[in-house]
């Protein structure tokens, strides 16, 4: 039996399914992939060899290298794609259950910014922890795509 992932955008104007077995998935720590994902490191999961398809709306590109286009929303810009002539790797958040997406190796490590090895060490808190912070987290309603397929985007009762 084929496994089957979905995923796309914050805003849901992206969607996209792939059938196959999904077993790159990495961080990289590269300066590229950082500033490309606004982070300290860029989670990818490769699709080569799996059945990809776009099936909601398309992505923008840019062209951050000679080799290396970069996609992403054009209307709430998630990063989405790095795509290289040796195939195309997804954006590890942009799917609906990244936690069956464990990365497995780290590229770029030249880039690798120090703190992050210790992440896990920093105090955790729940989100609700800070609703003494700001009061308007009481009434917050997420505008966000849910992690499923959807038949319409967005609701017509919000559009």
């Amino acid at each position: 039996m084929t496994k089957t992932y979905t995923g796309g955008c914050q805003c849901g104007a992206i969607r996209f399914r792939v059938s196959g077995e999904l077993k790159d998935s990495s961080i990289c720590h590269c300066r590229m992939c950082q500033k490309a994902f606004g982070a300290y490191y860029a989670p990818l999961v490769s699709v080569r060899g799996a059945d990809f398809e776009w099936t909601r709306g398309a992505r923008k590109t840019f062209r951050s290298s000679n080799f290396v286009e970069r996609g992403f929303c054009g209307d709430c810009g998630t990063p989405l794609t790095y795509e290289a002539p040796d195939g195309m790797a997804v954006a590890a958040g942009a799917f609906d259950d990244p936690s069956q997406l464990p990365p497995t190796i780290q590229w770029g490590v030249e880039g690798k910014i120090g703190f992050v090895d210790r992440l896990h060490e920093l105090p955790e808190e729940r989100t609700e922890a800070d609703l003494t912070a700001g009061s308007f987290l009481h009434e917050l309603v997420s505008y966000q795509h849910p992690d499923h397929d959807t038949p319409v985007w967005p609701p017509e009762d919000r559009a």
